[in-house]
């Protein structure tokens, strides 16, 4: 199938409302066009896409594994996070190019230069992620609240996917989800500076940490911290945030600096500090962190009951903003994949999106007696699909198609650290599995 085709049959698809509807070829900039000019304000409203990514990416599970590096290896692991951080600027930045030079969405460009099955095998292989996320998502969101306001956590488990279900009934998802993401990052992101400064952590043993060391026994660990972190799925669904907008290659500079950039390194820095915090507090008392209880425990023995609200503040919006970010991608994704359209709008998207919540709950009830167990195991999985996804944005970063906006020399050398780390996480979990 032609370029041209794929573009008249995806706009063409039952389930894909002209609101939603991809931008065509010509609304991308000629290559050297200059930007246009805007004020500070006009900038700054093309922050988005990239905090929907972060928003996915800081899910419970990422808090989980945090803590519980924190708790067990100290200040040791700080260093995952950062690497993590770098490349997952890298991926997103090339979704976001690709977003930007494709004529049709992203996984519909796979279809068209690789083949239609790998195309479909990238959007099943999303789906699968989305869920494994789903059910940290579900045990987080519930837990977080009952801690804060009190209630039995399935129930507050339930209302917050009848929630989400809500949210994505709107007309235009991608639009509502966007802003609703974009406070609650801004709010998490102030309770765990807050978090950080009570619990009075040794900053210079934290700025150790950010040399690499792999702790006996932290191999498990470190898995679940780079799949949280380096999350490839949630890189590869930036382009469809692109797309949504309908920004363009004159875009590309500004929208760098204020969404890319500061949309991934935020949920960076909000994992560091999780684990600076655990490391004070739960390594100063030589507790262990293997149920939510003693997570929302891990300012208390400095803060108090503010210290635990805190946390289960924290806790509960990293798990229901990653809950509706998840959704939103799985169902967008998947009904892509099956050629029913790229909108989160589309009538497919949103009986996967359905789906993808009511699979958190199920598998939320089924396991209730470990639920950091089940959190870690299911972000752990996560890699073993990753490989796939970094492999087909490098080759898709470097096809004609992409212009000026090709990968240059160090972006492919930073692409292939980051598909080495990929690969090795997953050889790394596949050993520790069957060891």
């Amino acid at each position: 199938m032609s370029t041209t085709d794929a573009r008249r049959s995806t706009a063409g698809a039952p389930d894909s409302p002209a609101a939603d509807a991809i931008p065509p070829a010509d609304a991308v900039a000629a290559p050297g066009a200059a930007r246009p000019r805007r004020t500070i304000w006009r900038t700054l409203a093309l922050a988005g896409p990239a905090f929907v990514v972060g928003a996915w990416q800081f899910g419970p599970g990422n808090l989980a594994s945090a803590v519980q590096a924190g708790s067990a290896f100290g200040y040791a692991l700080v260093w995952v996070i950062v690497i993590s951080t770098i490349l997952m600027i890298c991926f997103t930045d090339m979704s976001v190019r690709m977003g930007m030079r494709s004529p049709v969405s992203l996984i519909q460009s796979i279809k068209d230069e690789l083949g239609k099955p790998v195309g479909v095998i990238a959007g099943i292989g999303v789906f699968c992620i989305t869920l494994m996320f789903s059910v940290g998502n579900a045990v987080g969101s519930g837990l977080g609240l009952s801690l804060l306001l009190g209630g039995s956590p399935i129930l507050w488990t339930v209302a917050c996917t009848v929630a989400v279900g809500a949210i994505l009934l709107f007309r235009n998802v991608y639009g509502v989800v966007e802003k609703v993401l974009i406070v609650i990052v801004a709010l998490m992101a102030i309770a765990f500076v807050v978090s950080a400064v009570v619990a009075q952590p040794d900053w210079a043993q934290a700025a150790a940490g950010l040399w690499p060391v792999m702790p006996a026994g932290s191999e498990i660990l470190v898995v679940a911290l780079v799949g949280t972190n380096f999350s490839i799925n949630a890189a590869f669904f930036t382009s469809y945030g692109i797309k949504q907008r309908g920004h363009t290659r004159a875009d590309y500079r500004d929208i760098t600096l204020v969404d890319t950039i500061p949309g991934i390194v935020a949920p960076g820095i909000m994992t560091a500090l999780v684990i600076v915090v655990a490391a004070a507090v739960l390594g100063r008392t030589g507790e262990d962190a293997s149920t939510i209880n003693q997570l929302a425990a891990v300012f208390e023995p400095l803060a108090g009951p503010v210290g635990a609200g805190l946390f289960a503040l924290g806790l509960s919006g990293a798990a229901f903003s990653s809950m509706i970010a998840n959704a939103t991608a799985g169902g967008t994704m998947l009904s892509d994949a099956l050629g029913r359209g790229p909108s989160a709008s589309s009538r497919t998207a949103r009986i996967v999106s359905g789906a993808i919540l009511l699979w958190g709950i199920v598998i939320t009830l089924i396991f209730q007696s470990s639920p950091v167990g089940l959190i870690i195991t299911a972000q752990a999985l996560t890699v073993l699909v990753a490989p796939l996804l970094g492999a087909l944005m490098l080759i898709m970063s470097n096809r004609r198609f992409m212009g000026d906006l090709r990968n240059r020399w160090w972006h492919n050398v930073l692409a292939v650290l980051g598909f080495v780390a990929i690969c090795a996480t997953s050889v790394r979990l596949v050993m520790a599995l069957l060891g």
